[in-house]
């Protein structure tokens, strides 16, 4: 008894004493660590190209179990408001690891089992998560995997249409997703409402039958893939290149596509975002408001109609959405150039054009995760179909 237990404790402090292994060596993955004393490990996040700071960080932690660990960032409180995201299966499945006191700070204790742990800002989603989605729906006639470019690093920029595809749907509908790298959250939204698009209900019948949807899962998609953080990038981000000479491919390919493709029949342009870590409007579901004032009347019918048709467990309020002019939308905040709302609100035919934004964590006190954002998807399917419907 007594050598089994000089084993253990011989065991534990060894442990103690070796360092575990912290990168970020796979899609996604952002961070810098700085030091590791004892269990405490110092690290920030990898701003990169970005100007000023921002939030985005994702790292696995190796040869830690057992162990109780703190994380200390150095670089701004940028744990959000239900804390990190946690994974204990190689990012397969994700889940909040609770509010932390310290917003520049967390503690874990690993599983004793635990080879391999994944932490993040929030649930990531990259091309991986993109392509496993899509095979559930492999061999549909609704649905079309196409290249919409090359990005700057060799990377295949997808393109899925969707819903009426033999040339004469009555409306066509635009939707991006992922200008800004770190946005992840709204990539969910964007699987639920594929999800509802292709639905065997009224509403994904609906829409099959009378929308030709275009979709731009992932706009930077390097960004996405190196964990970048995406947002304010140098010179300007992706959502900034709308001008007359944009310098990304995607954005360039964008704009060469839609006017030819959407053949006077687009009404409907949506993109899909995540705001700022925490408090007020980062934590509500709302709509970015237009400075043309027809456009933000559309927006606000769109808002009411959503509001009207909401089904799944995250809020909205069409209150909530945010005019022009208000705090951070105001044209000071769109000087590095042209957004695509705004590039698509003068796009012939047009009815509406709306940036989306949708929180990381917490939405009007509901939880945010892959299955609610999703289920947001599905009510913004069901608002397309009925604001559509309202124009015939």
């Amino acid at each position: 008894m007594m050598l089994a237990l000089f084993l253990a404790v011989l065991e534990t402090t060894m442990r103690a004493q070796e360092h575990p292994t912290i990168d970020a060596g796979f899609p996604s993955g952002n961070i810098v660590v700085e030091r590791i004393e004892g269990d405490t490990v110092y690290l920030h996040q990898d701003i990169r190209d970005t100007r000023g700071n921002w939030f985005w960080w994702h790292f696995r932690v190796r040869g830690a179990a057992g162990r109780t660990m703190t994380f200390r960032f150095t670089k701004g409180k940028v744990i959000g408001v239900r804390g990190p995201a946690i994974s204990l299966d190689e990012g397969r499945t994700w889940r909040w690891l609770g509010r932390c006191p310290d917003a520049s700070a967390f503690t874990y204790r690993f599983p004793e089992d635990a080879e391999c742990v994944h932490f993040a800002f929030a649930m990531p989603y990259v091309e991986a998560n993109l392509k496993e989605f899509l095979g559930r729906f492999a061999g549909s006639p609704h649905l079309k995997v196409e290249k919409l470019c090359v990005s700057r690093k060799g990377r295949v920029v997808e393109r899925l249409r969707l819903g009426r595809l033999d040339g004469h749907p009555r409306y066509r509908a635009l939707v991006t997703c992922r200008h800004h790298a770190c946005e992840s959250l709204a990539s969910y939204t964007l699987e639920g409402l594929i999800e509802g698009i292709l639905a065997d209900d009224p509403t994904g019948r609906w829409l099959r039958q009378n929308v030709e949807f275009l979709i731009i899962p992932f706009v930077d998609k390097d960004g996405v893939e190196e964990g970048d953080q995406g947002k304010n990038r140098k010179p300007h981000d992706h959502n900034r290149d709308y001008g007359d000479k944009p310098i990304y491919p995607a954005v360039r390919a964008i704009k060469r596509l839609v006017p030819e493709w959407s053949g006077g029949k687009l009404r409907l342009a949506l993109d899909l975002h995540c705001p700022w870590i925490r408090g007020g409007h980062n934590e509500v579901i709302y709509l970015v408001g237009s400075p043309d004032a027809r456009i933000w009347h559309e927006q606000q019918r769109f808002g009411r109609t959503l509001e009207r048709v909401l089904a799944g467990p995250l809020k909205y309020r069409a209150a909530d959405n945010l005019p022009f002019g208000k705090s951070w939308n105001t044209a000071r905040n769109f000087a590095d150039g042209l957004s695509f709302s705004r590039w698509a609100a003068g796009l012939p035919g047009i009815a509406l054009a709306a940036t989306i934004e949708i929180p990381y964590a917490n939405a009007s006190g509901c939880e945010v995760n892959p299955a609610s954002a999703r289920a947001f998807g599905h009510d913004l399917a069901r608002a397309i179909r009925a604001y559509l419907g309202q124009l015939s």
